[in-house]
């Protein structure tokens, strides 16, 4: 160890020989017992070297100390993102700055900011002043970025060797500008004019160094009057080319004439690469699909891009967060998503990259106990939660280890669409089970807080989509006697789509497929909604408890030594995320940390 205020030394150097590509990010950092030493390329590469350094940085008997090592380190992909989008749901710049100071700690260099969509268009225009009208606003009516904030927030990100990409998302979700400008249709002859305008306002703003890209959006035009001119968009990117920035645009999304040079931005399973177009990956990543367990692990096995590393055509890759209900509260967006796990894990695939090629296999499931890759993501959860404990203390960060806990897996029972049908495994516990012609046995061990059943998005899971009624099964071995909390819940909802899956459970119910929890052989109790009964498309309803890491915790009593907790988990045909969660936590100060001492199995002591 060395005490931290011996010789600190930073240099630039030509070049770090190791490094195969991405130079200008690199560094190398030598600590020995008499000095640290950190080059680098580029102020940018030192910089992600200093943030190394806070991260390794230990407290011991009142002084800093770093351990010695030599580091050599380099990112995979080149664009390493997080996208908000405000234009649905209005962040003040304190609540963008805390994300974008999370950003720059763990070395992402880009902030996505989707400014407009149907809900507000939320950059100040002085030229058209009539965009910024309440009236114009279907949510957070009157909130918007004035021309100074905006720069105020740019050079926020510049200070932190972070590009921010403004987004104007046109020509669909655009209700807000049509409302500004009393417009039927996309395709009106006036809206060109505006558009070009808008965009030689927006690039007056700051110099094409600092602001090298502007997005366009163009997805998820489904609407007649949503349709441009087919000639608008070709022009937009002119305009755009004009003032010496990029242009990304989204795909899938309408099919621009002349476009050449576009960046494209895939967003769906349906997103494929351009040919000869650079693109950015956010398939897979959008948070507001993702519960904190499960999501982690689905990015974390993410290969960004299809590949190890970027290259002149994969760029890298965006995590998104699309809030599209709406909100009490703008803190409900870090509170009601994984935001602040999924960051973590997101910069460091994007940083490391994924050198092995398993595709979609573990999107939805963890490797096999015991393999390289099991063992390598259950090292990674530690480290997280090692960062979570550091650094999160004042910050909602829903993440608890997860990799040691197995579950036994009966099902799916043909249940004849009643998914109140109750089966023989609630009595007494047997290793197989013969209803009517059909013969039952536990399956497993499957590994996490969070099981997917089958996943929502079609990833490969543990079974088929069916559709019947699930038992799951695993045994916790606590210390002592203890009364503790349990995230529990069964179906997850995104927040998105209202409550997508839904209608909302009613007062006694877990979800609407009548799953139960049994701790001990005693039903555990369904939460007391603040919502109960609400129907399914509900997007102008905030979610407020719906979802088992921002409400409270059920409470669940332990006896000392093993526990048996059995779930029954039905599925119906429409069930759509078929998942189930129980793990148990405990809250310091609002912040979740592992119950300690406890211990799971999943082996079955069957009953004759």
């Amino acid at each position: 160890m060395t005490d931290s205020s011996a010789c600190f030394v930073q240099h630039i150097v030509p070049r770090i020989a190791e490094v195969p590509f991405h130079q200008q990010e690199a560094y190398r950092l030598h600590i020995t017992a008499d000095s640290v030493i950190l080059e680098a390329t580029t102020a940018k590469g030192l910089y992600w070297g200093q943030q190394t350094i806070r991260q390794i940085k230990q407290t011991i008997n009142g002084k800093k100390v770093l351990q010695g090592c030599e580091i050599i380190d380099w990112p995979a992909f080149s664009v390493r993102g997080f996208m908000q989008d405000v234009g649905r749901n209005y962040q003040s710049i304190q609540m963008l700055k805390e994300q974008i100071d999370v950003l720059s700690a763990y070395k992402m260099n880009t902030f996505h900011l989707h400014l407009t969509d149907n809900p507000g268009w939320r950059l100040e225009s002085k030229i058209y002043s009539q965009l910024k009208n309440p009236e114009t606003m279907s949510r957070w009516p009157g909130k918007y970025y004035s021309q100074e904030q905006f720069v105020e927030l740019s050079n926020y990100c510049a200070g932190k060797n972070i590009t921010l990409i403004p987004e104007f998302d046109v020509p669909g979700h655009s209700q807000a500008f049509r409302e500004a400008f009393e417009l039927d249709s996309m395709s009106d002859p006036s809206v060109r004019a505006i558009l070009l305008g808008l965009i030689d306002e927006l690039c007056s703003l700051l110099p094409p160094e600092q602001m090298p890209f502007i997005h366009i959006g163009t997805d998820e035009v489904w609407h007649a009057y949503e349709k441009p001119d087919p000639q608008l968009l070709s022009d937009l990117i002119d305009r755009i080319q004009s003032h010496g920035r990029e242009v990304i645009v989204w795909r899938p999304g309408i099919e621009i004439q002349r476009d050449t040079v576009s960046i494209t931005q895939l967003w769906s399973s349906n997103g494929h690469p351009k040919p000869g177009h650079r693109f950015l990956d956010s398939r897979l990543n959008y948070l507001n699909h993702l519960d904190p367990l499960a999501g982690v692990t689905q990015l974390f096995f993410e290969r960004i891009g299809g590949a190890a590393h970027g290259d002149s055509i994969r760029l890298g890759g965006i995590l998104c967060c699309w809030n599209d209900n709406n909100v009490n509260d703008e803190y409900d967006i870090i509170k009601q998503n994984p935001v602040y796990p999924g960051i973590l894990t997101y910069a460091e695939t994007s940083w490391t990259g994924q050198e092995n090629e398993f595709g979609e296999t573990y999107l939805a499931k963890l490797p096999e106990k015991g393999s390289e890759l099991f063992n390598e993501f259950s090292a990674f959860e530690d480290r997280m939660i090692q960062h979570r404990d550091k650094y999160f203390t004042e910050k909602p960060f829903p993440y608890i280890k997860q990799a040691n806990i197995e579950w036994k897996i009966l099902g799916p029972i043909a249940n004849d669409s009643d998914v109140d049908a109750k089966f023989p495994v609630e009595n007494t516990l047997q290793e197989n089970y013969q209803i009517d012609t059909t013969n039952y046995t536990w399956q497993g061990p499957f590994y996490g807080g969070t099981i997917h059943l089958t996943h929502f998005f079609g990833y490969p899971s543990n079974f088929p989509k069916e559709e019947g009624t699930y038992y799951a099964y695993t045994k916790i071995w606590s210390p002592k006697e203890q009364t503790a909390g349990a995230w529990i819940g069964f179906h997850d909802w995104s927040r998105s789509g209202g409550r997508r899956g839904g209608p909302f459970p009613k007062e006694g119910e877990w979800h609407n497929t009548q799953p139960k929890v049994w701790l001990n052989g005693k039903l555990v109790d369904a939460p007391k909604w603040n919502n109960p009964g609400v129907a399914s498309s509900t997007e102008e309803i905030p979610f407020s408890d719906e979802n088992y890491f921002f409400r409270k915790p059920s409470s669940i009593h332990l006896n000392k030594g093993w526990n048996e907790v059995l779930l029954k988990i039905p599925v119906k045909k429409d069930t759509w995320k078929r998942m189930f969660t129980f793990i148990p936590v405990q809250i310091e100060n609002e912040n979740v940390k592992e119950v300690p001492g406890l211990k799971y199995n999943s082996e079955i002591n069957f009953k004759n």
